[in-house]
């Protein structure tokens, strides 16, 4: 400034610094704790849904039969797989007076959709064994009970009753994938007697099939998701390498048989995942000729 200008009393110019605020530590400490206790309660909800889901499919276990029944002069051996949480198919057995009531259910969807109508399935089958255990009556009570649900999915059922004093197995298949009867001899035969699938017509009318079952026959019962498994060029495994791997597995226990086809299955579909649970039955009469 010149000297003039301070003759008359003019104050030299300051620059003034612009002050940008800057957040105190308190508050950054603030959200680090915000944060984490989302973070924390995040944690805790899905451990308490991995424990509902985990509780859930111990529900699912009991409802189902166990991996090995013994029925004289059966054994009956079974495996299912869920592709998600909870799995839409379920094999359950009851005793009766007639004989043992046996019954593969396949739910439409997957998961939880589909995992959350086992126990309603599995209870409609219970009531209507305990009222008669023919299989086609078993079956027609099933789809006049879910017809009018209209959430109901689309589902497959196969009921079967053993008779250990005569061997025989008289059976009704609604819309399911027909079971394979294997002979001592190797022959095969497709258990397809039946009607529609469950819950689209109310009053359908359900036939039902008889097979006898000797020593040394097997029987296969399986779920669509054995026959729809792929491999890596999108080939489908299908009923006929089922059949093989049956008949190739043919000789063993009823246990040895169904892990020997689901070994193939396994193998056939790796590395892919499973895109559709997958259940497997087989009854083998073990008794004496």
């Amino acid at each position: 400034m010149t000297s003039a200008a301070l003759s008359l009393g003019l104050s030299p110019k300051r620059a003034v610094a612009t002050r940008v605020p800057v957040p105190a530590v308190s508050d950054e400490v603030d959200l680090l704790r915000q944060f984490e206790d989302k973070i924390a309660v995040l944690q805790r909800q899905y451990a308490e849904l991995n424990t509902a889901i985990f509780e859930a499919a111990q529900v699912h276990r009991r409802l189902c039969a166990p991996s090995s029944v013994h029925y004289e002069p059966f054994n009956i051996a079974s495996e299912i797989f869920a592709v998600r949480h909870l799995p839409g198919d379920f094999f359950t057995v009851h005793e009766t007076d007639e004989g043992l009531v046996l019954a593969l259910g396949d739910i439409g969807g997957k998961g939880l959709a589909a995992g959350m109508w086992v126990s309603h399935f599995a209870g409609l089958i219970r009531t209507h064994t305990a009222a008669n255990s023919s299989p086609e009556t078993i079956v027609a009570g099933v789809n006049r009970d879910l017809a009018p649900l209209s959430a109901a999915p689309l589902s497959s059922l196969f009921v079967g009753r053993l008779n250990s004093g005569s061997g025989t197995l008289d059976y009704c298949s609604a819309g399911h994938p027909p079971a394979l009867l294997l002979r001592a001899s190797g022959e095969l035969e497709s258990l397809s007697d039946g009607g529609p699938v469950l819950g689209v017509v109310p009053d359908a009318g359900f036939d039902c099939g008889l097979a006898q079952i000797n020593h040394g026959d097997a029987v296969l019962i399986c779920s669509d998701g054995i026959l729809e498994s792929f491999d890596q060029a999108e080939q489908e495994f299908g009923k006929r390498r089922l059949e093989e791997e049956f008949r190739r597995a043919q000789g063993g226990s009823a246990e040895a048989m169904l892990f020997s086809v689901l070994g193939a299955v396994q193998d056939f579909a790796a590395p892919r995942p499973l895109t559709d649970d997958m259940t497997l039955v087989v009854i083998s009469h073990e008794g004496t000729n």
